[in-house]
């Protein structure tokens, strides 16, 4: 799922002669429309009716978005609806499927595993893709059947994969879910540094490579600079367990921490046009990715109760995917100011991301840190 929901940031290149920058870049986040409300009512009917109906269903539907990308051509009304689907099917899978797989596995390690599983896709689809639109030809046509058989591979493996507690299991009342929701470490840690998961990582593998030139080896340049951000998301996730050993609060402010710094690079990797700058920025904002996905996991999963896990889970999602519109707005508010000066406003608004979590967690001792995670 996350391969269908990535792959489309080398492809993006294909596309610039036939539609303007910003139609492009609101393609890549277009399928955020379809994913936010996929999410929320597909977790609820997971939670209460199991969790491999809803992933077998949201394959198929995946397959069918790349279908309908691929028959539109360069059409740009068939590109976003298929985006819009494949947004719909991603927004199906990625709540039930991350609380499948803390069902699957060990204490601690739920968080961990779906969100490896996560960002391989994500940073292997648009590699290869990159790959496929430098150096094969039909590269529209071979990128998006790739997937389609992808997805017809990973078919039988679902449908045989074990679900344990979930056969008949009844949904939560709502209540502790809105507990949830309402709390104070929510409302400060979760909600202000959530949206800085994709919001760091689009800037990286969406926003920038289109600010810095790559001359003839755009698409595998845009691809390499997603799996560099990415592939940086999955190194940093040990240490993201340590620092929450250290402290809940740890791996939430090294997360903001890392966004700041990579926003500031961003801005000079725009002024500048370096394709230096520009790994920097990756593994920079690709860390913030990292830890401010697992460290939000793990808060939202040990604090929800097991018939709410997958709809806390879509709402943890949920916020993360506002991120989508920082490569849109670092394009739109460009023709006003230049991008440089746009994404060191936002490393202004990673500060006040901090600030929130000091207020999440304000001058505990660590012990009293961790009972507040627990």
């Amino acid at each position: 799922m996350g391969w269908g929901a990535n792959m489309f940031a080398s492809l993006l290149q294909t596309y610039r002669g036939d539609l303007s920058r910003v139609q492009v870049t609101g393609l890549f986040g277009a399928y955020a429309i379809g994913l936010i409300p996929a999410l929320l009512v597909m977790a609820r009917i997971s939670d209460r009716f199991g969790r491999r109906r809803v992933l077998l269903s949201a394959l198929l539907l995946g397959a069918t978005g790349s279908a309908v990308i691929l028959a539109a051509g360069s059409a740009f009304p068939g590109i976003l609806a298929g985006r819009i689907i494949v947004g719909v099917s991603a927004g199906a899978a990625f709540g039930p499927a991350t609380a499948w797989i803390k069902e699957l596995s060990g204490p601690g390690e739920g968080a961990r595993r779906a969100t490896i599983a996560l960002t391989s896709g994500f940073a292997a689809g648009p590699l290869v893709s990159g790959i496929v639109v430098q150096w094969l030809p039909a590269p529209h046509t071979t990128s998006y059947l790739i997937h389609i058989a992808l997805v017809l591979l990973t078919l039988p493996l679902v449908w045989r994969a074990p679900e344990p507690g979930h056969q008949g299991a009844a949904a939560g009342d709502g209540l502790a879910l809105r507990q949830l929701l309402t709390s104070r470490v929510f409302l400060t840690a979760v909600v202000p540094t959530a949206p800085w998961v994709f919001g760091a990582a689009t800037v990286a593998l969406a926003a920038l490579p289109v600010l810095v030139p790559l001359g003839d080896y755009g698409p595998v340049g845009s691809g390499a600079a997603a799996a560099v951000t990415l592939g940086t998301g999955i190194a940093v996730q040990p240490w993201a367990r340590r620092l929450a050993l250290r402290s809940p609060a740890a791996p939430f402010r090294t997360g903001v921490a890392a966004v700041i710094t990579g926003m500031l690079v961003a801005a000079l990797t725009a002024a500048t046009a370096s394709v230096v700058l520009l790994i920097v920025s990756a593994v920079l904002l690709g860390s913030a990715y990292g830890l401010l996905l697992v460290s939000g996991l793990q808060l939202v999963q040990s604090l929800a109760r097991p018939a709410d896990a997958a709809t806390a889970v879509a709402v943890f999602y949920a916020l993360t995917y506002v991120g989508f519109a920082f490569p849109v707005l670092v394009q739109a508010l460009g023709d006003l100011w230049t991008p440089a000066v746009v994404l060191a406003a936002g490393a202004g608004l990673g500060v006040l991301a901090m600030a929130s979590t000091v207020a999440a967690w304000p001058g505990r001792s660590r012990q009293a840190c961790r009972g507040a995670g627990r």
